[in-house]
């Protein structure tokens, strides 16, 4: 995997000023949704889609592409706009978001939307799944790769440790973990809940090789990932240092807005800063 030009930066940046506007936008037509998350996790979507991840738009249950698992389920806001953007489906169908009939619920759902590999929502269950795709992967002679995002929040569950222990007794070197670390959960902040640090270290004691990058910015990202590629015999963690509700300055860091309804006012505000920076 080749490195990003810096022409393929600023794409990779112009997309996620687009994603953020359509987040605004389909959680408009929903009646509210989950912000903080969707936001914090954009950059890290839109370059694993926009450059790294082997799959094909027309063919999304292709047998040999790499899969993504949104573990992190309530950030289905961002995950459908950016699989949308690079067309698993008619862009238009964003405008049903949480309706009734839509494909697009608050929750991912692999059996209605093309593109979803897993359907997710109940945290704690995305790096066990991708950890059996991935050893399922193997026994089949298959050379895809297993992407699992998770929230730092959903670290707290035990199960999450568990697979973590599974991946790397199997040198699962095809899985790569990205925690959107925004250090924030709906019950407040991740350390004043359950203390996860020292977080890398944590990782590294369970086998891990690790990566911590910016969540923010596309070549932190993607260098990241160029560095799991070249690890053998171990699975990967990145550890993505991001912003909940990144990109809205009213927003930010704030965990009253991990889900919220927004008024009339603060969406025309969020609207206005966010073609500002596009």
């Amino acid at each position: 995997m080749e490195s990003l030009t810096d022409r393929e930066i600023e794409r990779l940046v112009g997309l996620a000023c687009e994603i953020r506007q359509r987040i605004t936008d389909v959680f408009a037509v929903a009646g509210g949704g989950h912000f903080g998350g969707s936001m914090s996790v954009v950059e890290i979507l839109t370059t694993l889609y926009g450059s790294i991840l082997r799959v094909d738009p027309e063919r999304p249950d292709w047998p040999n592409r790499d899969r993504l698992i949104l573990s992190k389920g309530h950030a289905a806001g961002a995950l459908c706009p950016v699989l949308g953007c690079f067309g698993f489906f008619d862009e238009g169908l964003l405008d049903t978001f949480n309706q009734l009939g839509s494909p697009f619920g608050m929750h991912p759902d692999m059996n209605k939307i093309p593109g979803c590999d897993m359907s997710t929502g109940s945290l704690g269950h995305g790096l066990a799944t991708g950890a059996g795709m991935a050893l399922a992967g193997r026994a089949d002679g298959k050379d895809y790769r297993v992407y699992v995002i998770l929230g730092d929040g959903e670290c707290h569950e035990g199960s999450v440790w568990e697979a973590a222990m599974v991946a790397s007794h199997y040198g699962l070197e095809n899985l790569i973990a990205v925690v959107d670390r925004n250090r924030l959960s709906l019950d407040g902040q991740i350390e004043e809940v359950m203390s996860l640090e020292p977080f890398a270290d944590r990782w590294r004691s369970f086998g891990w090789h690790v990566v911590e990058v910016d969540g923010h910015d596309p070549r932190s990202i993607h260098e990241g990932v160029q560095h799991a590629h070249r690890t053998e015999a171990q699975p990967t963690v990145l550890i993505a240092d991001t912003v909940k509700g990144k990109g809205v300055c009213f927003m930010e860091s704030k965990t009253e807005f991990h889900y919220a309804n927004l008024s009339d006012e603060q969406l025309v505000e969020a609207r206005s800063e966010l073609r500002r920076n596009s």
